[in-house]
């Protein structure tokens, strides 16, 4: 009487292994830019968020001059990847917002630097990088 064995060889497993190593070597760095991407657009939106307070605050003290920033919750979720300050102003009939990348999303954002806004509502993007600010908003 012959017994089979059960299993996997070891050669059968290090193939598996090769495989999933390759599909990992491919997905990290997709799923890191990503990340850099979504953190990015979060940012970007939260600049938004601000400028509209902006508006709010003109409308309601008839010019610009005097206005803080308020703490709202995107400022505090996105601390650790964006600083969001006045770049200029704020004066009676103007002001420019930016977010400043920090920490890993300096380094590995690549496309897109400090993006800012203004009162009229024009984006730009500052900085050594090829980004537009249509492809970094």
């Amino acid at each position: 009487m012959q017994r089979k064995n059960r299993g996997f060889t070891l050669i059968e497993l290090m193939v598996v292994v090769a495989i999933l190593a390759i599909i990992a070597s491919i997905a990290y760095p997709s799923y890191i830019d990503f990340v850099v991407k979504s953190r990015r657009s979060a940012g970007a939106a939260c600049l938004m968020e601000l400028s509209q307070f902006m508006e709010r605050y003109a409308s309601t003290n008839m010019g610009y001059a005097g206005a803080a920033l308020p703490n709202a919750a995107c400022t505090t979720e996105l601390a650790s990847h964006y600083v969001f300050a006045f770049s200029a102003g704020p004066d009676a009939t103007s002001y420019t917002l930016a977010a400043t990348p920090q920490g890993q999303q300096s380094s590995r954002d690549g496309e897109c630097g400090v993006l800012s806004t203004n009162q009229r509502g024009t984006k730009s993007v500052s900085g050594s990088y090829s980004g537009t600010p249509a492809k970094c908003f």
